[in-house]
């Protein structure tokens, strides 16, 4: 009876943002996300272009994506600690110079190891925006209905940022520069993340939360250190192989059929799959539990990610890849709706870091394996990456479910859910 009251009042995007204060973080938000989303695409072209080898260019992107897979956590966390602003604006800046090293180096043919050394850097500094943003939702609707409609929005913000940032990144590395795509990641990265960070009256409250202050609390815990969030990490390195094997071996394949200029298409209509499915998770009031749905729809996601590599046709392709974006957002958007029951207030920030860490850390090993196989056995090697890596993901989390439910009720009537949670455990 309780599923069907709070799914019949379940608000929608509207009212989400008329919220006061919304939109003043949210479109420098926008913005300043640009890096996750141009940066390996860009990577992967400059260096392509330069070295001639998808190899190289999969291993320099791949350098970039686990340093921020280690270095995003220790920015979250010190994001809940110091403030938003504090971690911001030396990141912003630390990020946009970096780049500009990498971009020159690579211009001017510097070996690979001195690409390898410049692309720590602009991994380890690229603006957490994404979880900053869901932080601040959290702080101002936590314990409403508002919250499930922030996390599908936040999703469908995401993946419009797939949309735009790769299609943006390809069309001006092909028909500006080949530079072009990481300066403009760059500038965004500048403009952006120093609005986003001027906007403090949305940040939230930083430091020992009252929670964290109770005595026998663990405020240092890290949130890594729950067992759900780390099942869900694994999930997302899944999410994360197909993105990166997605970028690399798309951008192959165009070349492959002597149309450059299709990779941003196809990409284009896989990341738009993400987003309209997006919507609808937004939209739909679902009367079953956020476990379930995430199995399920990871289902679906393996089972298409498996498929590309027998596809020859850029119809086809495209197509396909349309299912598998359309298959995506229903994972990501019910896993951050589950770590929402698994983490305290204090750590909130750090558990979303890892979740982006994650994708991060798959989307590099994925770009660095697609490379590998498309340099030695052509495009439609580089699609069995996402393969290995849904199916691996779906293995564990059908092994692990059980640890995807609260276990604390008093973790969870801290964050202003009380009576609802059992709605959504299962």
């Amino acid at each position: 009876m309780a599923s069907t009251v709070v799914s019949e009042k379940r608000p929608g995007y509207g009212q989400l943002l008329r919220t006061p204060g919304a939109l003043s973080f949210l479109l420098p938000g926008f913005a300043a996300r640009q890096p996750f989303a141009m940066l390996t695409i860009g990577i992967v072209l400059l260096v392509q272009h330069t070295t001639g080898s998808y190899g190289s260019a999969g291993a320099v992107a791949a350098v970039t994506g686990v340093s921020m897979a280690l270095f995003a956590p220790q920015s979250g966390k010190l994001a809940d600690r110091f403030g938003q602003r504090a971690v911001l604006v030396p990141g912003v800046l630390i990020h946009t110079a970096s780049v500009s090293l990498l971009v020159a180096l690579a211009l001017a043919g510097a070996p690979l190891w001195a690409l390898f050394l410049a692309a720590v850097p602009s991994g380890a500094s690229v603006p957490q925006v994404g979880p900053m943003v869901r932080a601040r939702w959290a702080a101002k609707l936590d314990g409403t209905p508002l919250m499930p409609t922030a996390a599908a929005f936040e999703s469908v913000t995401d993946e419009f940022t797939f949309v735009v940032g790769p299609v943006l990144a390809t069309a001006l590395c092909t028909g500006v520069h080949p530079a072009a795509g990481l300066i403009a990641e760059a500038a965004l990265t500048l403009v952006g993340g120093l609005f986003f960070a001027a906007q403090r009256s949305t940040q939230p409250a930083h430091g020992l939360s009252a929670e964290a202050g109770r005595p026998g609390a663990e405020p240092h815990r890290s949130a890594l250190s729950i067992p759900g969030v780390r099942v869900l990490a694994i999930a997302f390195l899944g999410i994360g192989s197909v993105f990166g094997g997605m970028q690399v071996s798309l951008t192959a394949f165009s070349e492959e059929i002597g149309n450059p200029s299709a990779n941003g298409l196809l990409y284009g209509v896989f990341a738009a799959g993400n987003m309209l499915a997006g919507i609808a998770m937004g939209a739909i009031a679902w009367k079953i539990g956020p476990r379930r749905r995430l199995i399920l729809g990871y289902a679906g996601l393996t089972v298409a990610a498996s498929l590309l590599w027998s596809v020859h046709s850029a119809l086809l392709l495209g197509a396909l890849g349309l299912v598998v974006g359309l298959c995506i957002a229903p994972a990501l958007i019910t896993g951050y709706t589950i770590v929402e029951t698994l983490v305290p207030a204090s750590a909130r920030t750090e558990a979303f870091t890892w979740l982006t860490g994650a994708v991060a850390l798959g989307q590099a090993g994925a770009v660095t394996v697609a490379g590998r196989l498309a340099d030695a056995h052509g495009a439609s090697t580089g699609f069995l990456v996402p393969m290995a890596g849904t199916v691996l993901a779906l293995v564990t989390l059908l092994a692990l479910r059980s640890r995807l439910r609260p276990h604390t009720a008093s973790r969870v009537a801290a964050r202003g859910i009380g009576h609802r949670v059992p709605v959504a455990v299962d």
